[in-house]
C-alpha cells in the first residue's frame, strides 16, 4: 500500500510542473469551454500512489477542463493567473501557513502590508480596515454583516450577542445589485425580500438617484443599507456613487460599493472619476480573482468599523486570546494565505503593469463591442464602459440566443454566457484576462460569423 513519503516531493513536483506547463502552453488551442462534458466523474482510484494519481487525473479529467485561464474565457468575469500570481499560490500551498494569526508567523503582517498596498492602488482612504475572504460572496456577506452590526447598534441593539429577535426591519436598496448581495441577505437572516430593487435610469442599470432619494426619504428611521454597483456585472455600469454618499450621509444609512471589477478602474485616469465618492462609502468588496489575475479564489472586504465588523465575527476561546488576528474580521477561523499571490503580482508588476493589463482588456473589449455593432443579424444593447459587452441578436433573425450559445460552445474558440437585460434574451462578454490580445477578439468574432451561419 503507498504511503505518503518526503521522498515524493522532487520527483511529483517536477511531474506536476510539467503537466501545469503543458497545459499553459496549450491555452490558446484549448476550447474555452468544451462541449459535450460526460455526465459524472467516474470511480475515485483507491491507493495508486501519488505519480500514478496525477496521470491518471491527466488521463481521466484534463480533456474535459475548460480554457478558463485563457484569454478567450468571456461568460464570466475571470481573470488568469499571472506567472507572478501562480508561483506565490504555489509557494502558499507549500509554506502551507494558517494566515488567520499574528503570532507564529510572518503570514498574518505581510497580508496587513499586502491589503495596505491594495487600498492604496485603488485610492481608497487609510480609515478603511482590509481583509482578505474567498470572494463576491464572502465579501458582500461580510460587508453587509457589519453594516448589519452597526446599524442596530445606533440603536441599542446588540444583534451580534442578542440575534434579531428585537431589531427592527432592516431595509437594502440598490438599482441592479449582483445576486451575491441576495444571497448575503439570505444567509444573514435579513432576508432576500429586504431588498428593494430601485429603478435605474433610462436604458442603463445605473441607479436612478431621484428614486433612491424619494426612498430613503420613506420611513426615515428604518435602518437602511444602500448597495452601489461599481461596474454592474451585466453591462459594466457604474451608480452615482458620489450623490448616493451623500444621500445616504444625509438620512443615516450604510453605503455599501460592490466593486468586484469595477474598482479597478481606479487605475486608469479616462475611467476613474466613475469611482468618485467611493472614498465616502462604508464598506468596499473587490475581487482580486478578476482583474488582479491571480488565482482562485481571493477578495477583499473593507470597512470603516472594524470593531463592528469584530463583534460579527470574533472567536472566543481560551487558546485563542484576545488578539488582532484576522480570524477575528471574516467568516473563516482557518484561511489560506491568500494574501502572497497578491504581493507577487504587486511586487513583480507594480501600479503601471497591472493598469496596463486593465487598460487593454478595456480596448479589447470596445473592439469587440464595435464588431457586434457592424454586423446585421447582431445588437449592441449598452455603452461598452469598462470591459463589458452585451448584445443580442436582432429580432426577427434566423436564430435565437441559445442556440447561438450552443454553437459557440461546439465552436470552442470563445465562451460567452447568456443574460438578460431589460427583459430582452442576450448574450454577455467580460474580458478581464491578461493574456487578451487583438487577435483574441478578431478569433471570437469569426466564431460569431461562422455560429450565425452555421
Amino acid at each position: 500500500m503507498p504511503i505518503a513519503s518526503e521522498s515524493e516531493f522532487s520527483t511529483l513536483l517536477d511531474a506536476t510542473r510539467r503537466q501545469a506547463l503543458s497545459f499553459l502552453g496549450g491555452l490558446p488551442q484549448r476550447a474555452a469551454a468544451p462541449a459535450g462534458l460526460p455526465a459524472s466523474a467516474d470511480t475515485m482510484p483507491d491507493g495508486i500512489g501519488a505519480e500514478a494519481a496525477l496521470t491518471a487525473f491527466a488521463a481521466r479529467y484534463e480533456a474535459a477542463l475548460s480554457g478558463s485561464p485563457g484569454p478567450r474565457y468571456w461568460g464570466f468575469v475571470t481573470g488568469g493567473a499571472t506567472p507572478a500570481a501562480l508561483a506565490g499560490d504555489w509557494l502558499a500551498g507549500a509554506y502551507d501557513q494558517n494566515a488567520s494569526h499574528e503570532v507564529g508567523s510572518i503570514a498574518a503582517a505581510l497580508e496587513r502590508a499586502t491589503v495596505a498596498a491594495l487600498r492604496e492602488l485603488f485610492g481608497l482612504p487609510a480609515a478603511f480596515h482590509g481583509v482578505f475572504v474567498s470572494g463576491a460572496t464572502a465579501s458582500n456577506t461580510a460587508a453587509l454583516a457589519t453594516a448589519r452590526q452597526a446599524l442596530y447598534a445606533r440603536r441599542g441593539i446588540d444583534v451580534a450577542e442578542d440575534g434579531l429577535t428585537a431589531a427592527p426591519p432592516l431595509r437594502v436598496l440598490a438599482g441592479s445589485a449582483h445576486s451575491s448581495i441576495d444571497k448575503a441577505l439570505a444567509v444573514l437572516g435579513i432576508g432576500r425580500r429586504a431588498l428593494q430593487r430601485l429603478p435605474t435610469l433610462p436604458g442603463r442599470t445605473a441607479l436612478d438617484v431621484t428614486a433612491l432619494a424619494a426612498e430613503l426619504g420613506v420611513d426615515p428611521a428604518r435602518p437602511t443599507v444602500v448597495v452601489a454597483s461599481a461596474g454592474e456585472v451585466g453591462t459594466g455600469d457604474f451608480d452615482d456613487i458620489a450623490t448616493m454618499a451623500a444621500l445616504c450621509r444625509g438620512r443615516g444609512a450604510w453605503l455599501h460599493v460592490d466593486g468586484a471589477f469595477g474598482l479597478f478602474a481606479a487605475l486608469l485616469p479616462d475611467k476613474s472619476d466613475w469611482l468618485r465618492g467611493v472614498e465616502a462609502a462604508d464598506s468596499v468588496t473587490v475581487d482580486l480573482h478578476k482583474w488582479l489575475n491571480v488565482p482562485y479564489d481571493s477578495a477583499l472586504v473593507f470597512t470603516r468599523e472594524p470593531a463592528a465588523q469584530r463583534a460579527v465575527f470574533r472567536a472566543s476561546a481560551a487558546y485563542l486570546g484576545d488578539s488582532a488576528d484576522p480570524l477575528h474580521y471574516t467568516p473563516e477561523n482557518s484561511r489560506r494565505w491568500r494574501a502572497l499571490p497578491a504581493w507577487m503580482s504587486l511586487a513583480a508588476y507594480g501600479r503601471a503593469g497591472i493598469a496596463e493589463w486593465v487598460r487593454r482588456d478595456c480596448a479589447l473589449a470596445a473592439r469587440f463591442g464595435a464588431g457586434i455593432a457592424a454586423r446585421t443579424a447582431l445588437e449592441l444593447l449598452d455603452e461598452v464602459r469598462l470591459n463589458v459587452v452585451c448584445f443580442a441578436l436582432r429580432e426577427g433573425g434566423a436564430i435565437e440566443r441559445d442556440t447561438l450559445l450552443q454553437r459557440l460552445q461546439r465552436d470552442g474558440r470563445v465562451f460567452l454566457t447568456p443574460t438578460v437585460l431589460f427583459g430582452r434574451p442576450a448574450i454577455r462578454a467580460a474580458l478581464s484576462n491578461w493574456r487578451t490580445r487583438e487577435d483574441d477578439v478578431d478569433l471570437a468574432l469569426a466564431a460569431l460569423d461562422a455560429a450565425l451561419t452555421d
